[in-house]
């Protein structure tokens, strides 16, 4: 007999996860799974098919076989909302901030969408306005944010949320080495804390400097995973992500 009382298993969890788009297939049983505490790499070349999962462990698109679970419940067809509440943030590519509001009104708002009061939603995004050396633009209209800034904001918001796990869809995309060297730390510092962090990046030396697991997909399919040792030395990753004469050091 099962025991309801026991505590459900912590992981973020995909199983057999396939999608195709006008009979073009998309994803092919993809599986992974990364618990809170850990930071998990997913990396492929353009087309791999790393946006369509993201969209599909987020709630955003539907999978055609598969499942979704977090910390042991099934959310395969639960909406996006759900998620969020249920401890599940995530980041986009393209900003998806309110652009007439201000920073710290975008922050604000996304903490009191999941039912903090004014008062811990202020004082939150002060938290995160600090935590990513946003001081500067706090009042500025994300409107006239340069791109590195509305990455930090986008990060930021996520964040307000206080999720459990994190999904970050090509965070560090317009960040200068300098910035991504602070993005770095903040990512650490996320999972020192706790969280577990999902980082799909084209910036494979940021993965591989951050990562405590890394899966890489091709074509929609699973090409390897391992260690950031184990995938900087596959013969594979250079022929499949980066070309023959390519090198995942850089």
């Amino acid at each position: 007999m099962i025991d309801s009382t026991a505590p459900r298993p912590r992981a973020l969890r995909v199983a057999g996860v396939s999608r195709a788009f006008a009979g073009v297939k998309a994803l092919t049983d993809v599986s992974l799974q990364f618990v809170p505490g850990q930071v998990f790499g997913l990396i492929g070349p353009n087309g791999a098919g790393k946006s369509t999962l993201v969209n599909i462990i987020s709630g955003y698109d539907l999978p055609d076989s598969g499942t979704i679970e977090l910390d042991g419940r099934d959310i395969t067809r639960t909406k996006p909302y759900v998620r969020s509440r249920g401890a599940l943030a995530r980041t986009f590519q393209h900003g998806h901030l309110f652009n007439g509001l201000t920073v710290r009104e975008n922050i604000v708002v996304t903490a009191m969408g999941v039912g903090k009061s004014r008062k811990l939603a202020l004082a939150r995004a002060d938290e995160l306005i600090a935590d990513f050396g946003l001081e500067s633009r706090a009042d500025q209209p994300c409107s006239a944010l340069p791109h590195g800034f509305e990455r930090r904001v986008g990060v930021a918001r996520a964040l307000a949320t206080d999720p459990a796990y994190i999904l970050l869809d090509e965070p560090a995309a317009g960040l200068n080495e300098g910035e991504i060297g602070e993005f770095a730390a903040n990512i650490r510092s996320l999972r020192d804390r706790g969280l577990g962090v999902l980082l799909i990046d084209h910036n494979v030396k940021l993965i591989l400097e951050v990562c405590d697991r890394i899966h890489v997909l091709v074509e929609g399919k699973t090409l390897l995973e391992g260690t950031p040792a184990e995938v900087r030395g596959s013969e594979a990753l250079v022929e499949a992500y980066l070309g023959r004469s390519g090198s995942v050091h850089r």
